[in-house]
């Protein structure tokens, strides 16, 4: 769904000066901005999180492509260059995990739940699974690894907690 078919709550605030601040909730771009706002200003400002959302779901996780490049990136930056993956690409279909890999073959697969999830959340999902090219299993080793990611251990609550709290998340 592009941003422009998301539903828009626009929420008015007394406390709120002079920020307008965006997130998605439930489906819905709520959009909060100060009660001062004129109609025009206020439709400035949900024209410009709508736009900054598109640009965000435009970013460097958008398309397998993207996903391919930025694992290349992470592979050489965090794991020496030791991962080896013939291809990694968005599935629809994997609703108890949030990766996949093929060690066999070297095929890794992503679950599309997490395209609207912070860049550092995909990350760490990318580098486990690359971890898992070369080290099977989840030992120390592969620990020692895979917690190479920026914000590891921030992205291993977030998925608890997205998986927790969202419907949109592996059962």
């Amino acid at each position: 769904m592009s941003s422009a078919q998301i539903p828009v709550d626009v929420i008015r605030s007394a406390r709120r000066r002079r920020t307008v601040q965006a997130r998605v909730t439930d489906g819905v771009l709520q959009v909060r901005i100060p009660a001062w706002m004129s109609r025009e200003e206020e439709a400035q400002a949900v024209a410009d999180m709508r736009a900054r959302l598109e640009r965000k779901h435009k970013s460097r996780h958008s398309s397998d492509e993207d996903l391919a490049r930025r694992a290349r990136e992470l592979n050489e930056r965090y794991l020496a260059g030791r991962a080896t993956f013939s291809s990694i690409r968005w599935v629809s279909n994997q609703n108890s995990r949030w990766g996949s890999c093929t060690t066999g073959t070297g095929e890794i697969r992503i679950s599309d739940r997490l395209r609207d999830v912070p860049d550092y959340v995909v990350e760490a999902v990318i580098i486990h699974e690359l971890t898992h090219t070369f080290i099977p299993g989840h030992g120390t080793e592969f620990w020692d690894w895979a917690d190479k990611a920026p914000q590891a251990e921030r992205a291993k609550g977030y998925l608890e907690a997205y998986q927790r709290f969202s419907a949109e998340a592996p059962r």
